[in-house]
């Protein structure tokens, strides 16, 4: 009796476990059907971005982008030296994601796609998304083709402009930081002649320049001077810089600093890397240029000479006062493939998703990483983990190749200057009191055929006969000459090209 309660329990207890190993297992199906249904109904995007960094971000990153805005994404990362050619040749086989980046750079190789009606214009569904209509309207009317909205853009600052300088070197001569034209020249003069490294030797020299006249010292010289940027509107018209006299004032400056040796000779052939050794080696003691290359230079300068500092300057007065040259606001732009988004009701899923990316939580990822392992946050700012910052830079950074508004989003927290380099905070600092005294180019976003096809050797006309203007290969009468062949060789039909873009722009405005 005793045994047959004993196995009548037992098989209670069996009875029991089989049917909690049941209910188990149902419910372990059960949650698998379900995972895989919200599998099947995640919006999936494919999405073609520039890498510039040697590796893509690290998994947990996409799929904490993922999970954070519940979109199965599928990002073919392309190196940055290769990207424009990958960049035609989809747009030649017609092959392209659902997103295509396009540098600002670029986007006049796609103006023709554009117009032949590949890509969705997005100008009217802006305003039915919370974060895509605080877009910045001045932004957005710079990436405009014929006056429509076709991507979101990527931002930057407008200028960076400024001039990197031996704060020692100034100090050593009892020299004041430049504020003006004639200034900046004396400073330059007693840094080649001053012998400001000490050493008794005449072993160095002013400025350290580079072969491009826009990202060198030209263009930024030329903002002192006042030259318009590109162009300028007079009398209803535009004309283009290098027809004015403060192009020919910029001209005759360097020119001056060529002929006292306060720049390199060579400077019409020389690259950037070694324009910045010239610095690094304590042989030059300023580069004109982006601000945002001195905390590197600062590094790579201490290496050789601790004792080194560098400071930056963005203000210098000229005839016209202050002026700085400006740059798009948008580095590039996402554009959206009709055939790969083929219903207004994809496209909307689309912005949708950007419209999520703007939210503080993604906004924030793809700018600082993790929260806990790349960042933290203290008083109210963004405090980069210093022990990550090697990772950071190799795992975050080539996730900003998928920002959105990021300099004007709110929901980005502000870095914390705690730890930053005092470089960072003032090439930062200065960058923002460039966007007080820009000089902006009215014909950027008008259009010319001639310009598209052949304003690459139009330029290389202008851009041969001002480095020969100013080494003393030609003169005055010279530089006039050379204008009128850019004129005979399509600069003429530029113009009137231009000049009715510009007709045409102002009529829809009104």
């Amino acid at each position: 009796m005793q045994n047959r309660t004993r196995y009548s329990g037992l098989h209670r207890i069996f009875a029991v476990l089989f049917i909690a190993v049941l209910t188990v297992s149902a419910c372990s199906k059960g949650q698998d059907k379900a995972e895989l249904n919200r599998e099947k109904e995640q919006f999936s995007l494919s999405i073609m971005a520039p890498l510039h960094q040697a590796r893509p971000p690290k998994d947990e990153l996409i799929e904490e982008l993922e999970k954070t805005t519940q979109t199965k994404l599928n990002i073919e990362w392309v190196p940055n030296d290769i990207y424009r050619d990958r960049l035609i040749n989809a747009l030649e086989t017609n092959s392209l994601k659902k997103v295509t980046y396009v540098s600002q750079l670029d986007y006049v190789a796609v103006k023709n796609a554009i117009r032949s009606n590949m890509f969705w214009e997005i100008g009217s569904y802006l305003d039915s998304f919370p974060n895509l209509k605080t877009l910045d309207k001045h932004i957005l009317d710079e990436t405009t083709i014929d006056g429509k909205i076709y991507g979101i853009y990527t931002e930057r600052p407008a200028s960076r402009q400024g001039i990197i300088l031996r704060k020692d070197w100034l100090n050593k001569l009892q020299l004041k930081e430049p504020k003006t034209t004639e200034e900046l020249y004396q400073v330059l003069k007693q840094f080649t002649y001053g012998d400001p490294d000490g050493n008794g030797r005449d072993d160095t020299f002013g400025l350290a320049d580079r072969n491009d006249l826009i990202f060198g010292a030209f263009k930024t010289l030329s903002s002192y001077f006042g030259t318009p940027n590109n162009w300028v509107v007079r009398d209803g018209k535009l004309i283009p810089d290098f027809t004015t006299p403060e192009y020919l004032d910029t001209m005759n400056f360097m020119k001056r600093l060529y002929n006292e040796n306060l720049v390199n000779k060579d400077f019409p052939v020389t690259s950037k890397q070694v324009q910045r050794y010239m610095l690094i080696s304590g042989k030059a003691g300023a580069i004109i240029g982006s601000m945002t290359d001195a905390p590197r230079l600062s590094d790579e300068l201490k290496k050789i000479n601790p004792q080194a500092e560098l400071t930056l300057v963005n203000r210098i007065s000229g005839p016209k006062g202050y002026g700085v040259w400006s740059i798009p606001s948008f580095s590039g732009i996402f554009l959206f493939s009709k055939k790969a988004i083929p219903t207004e009701e994809e496209l909307r899923k689309v912005l949708a998703f950007y419209d999520r990316m703007m939210s503080p939580d993604a906004s924030n990822l793809l700018q600082y990483g993790l929260l806990g392992k790349h960042y933290t946050v203290k008083d109210g700012k963004a405090l980069i983990i210093n022990v990550t910052a090697d990772s950071r830079n190799a795992e975050v950074m080539p996730l900003e190749a998928l920002l959105i508004a990021n300099l004007s989003n709110p929901g980005i927290l502000k870095v914390h200057e705690e730890a930053q380099d005092p470089l960072i905070v003032l090439a930062d600092k200065l960058t923002t009191d460039n966007s007080r005294m820009l000089i902006t180019d009215p014909a950027e976003n008008l259009s010319s055929a001639t310009y598209d096809a052949r304003g690459a050797d139009l330029w290389q006309i202008i851009y041969n006969a001002t480095y020969n203007y100013i080494i003393g290969r030609i003169d005055g009468a010279g530089f006039q000459s050379e204008i009128a062949n850019w004129e005979r060789k399509g600069g003429s039909q530029v113009l009137d090209e231009y000049n009715e873009a510009l007709k045409n722009n102002m009529a829809r405005k009104k």
